[in-house]
């Protein structure tokens, strides 16, 4: 059931990843989840791409009946000392981006439009 639950690398050079990682749904969570819900055009228009990490399950998306149960997001990008973490992935695979508190749409968006792949994408779609 878990076979490359962890595996991550399948997004590579395909879309940017958003990893809200919690022990619980906490309201950092929740108000995490609605900061992105937000924006939804502007994560598509960037290729994002958001995880929900669980101690014992994560999903994709938005939607809340799409968990699938794994253990290895969770310990691999949990944070000590912390019951809230928000990471930004990029194209490369890299992380961009890391921090312990609700992540703004803005400083989001602008870190991505200051990466020169996402600079080439917007040449190219102009």
């Amino acid at each position: 059931m878990n076979v490359n639950a962890q595996d991550l690398s399948k997004h590579q050079w395909k879309d940017r990843l958003i990893l809200i990682i919690t022990e619980e749904k906490t309201e950092k969570f929740q108000q995490q989840i609605t900061e992105l819900q937000k924006h939804q055009q502007g994560l598509k228009e960037r290729k994002l791409v958001v995880y929900k990490i669980l101690p014992e399950k994560y999903s994709t998306g938005f939607q809340e009946e799409n968990w699938k149960s794994s253990t290895e997001l969770y310990g691999k990008y949990k944070v000590k000392n912390s019951d809230f973490r928000v990471m930004l992935i990029g194209l490369d695979g890299g992380e961009k981006l890391e921090q312990t508190e609700v992540l703004s749409i803005e400083k989001l968006f602008n870190t991505i439009d200051s990466m020169p792949m996402r600079q080439a994408e917007m040449r190219k779609n102009r």
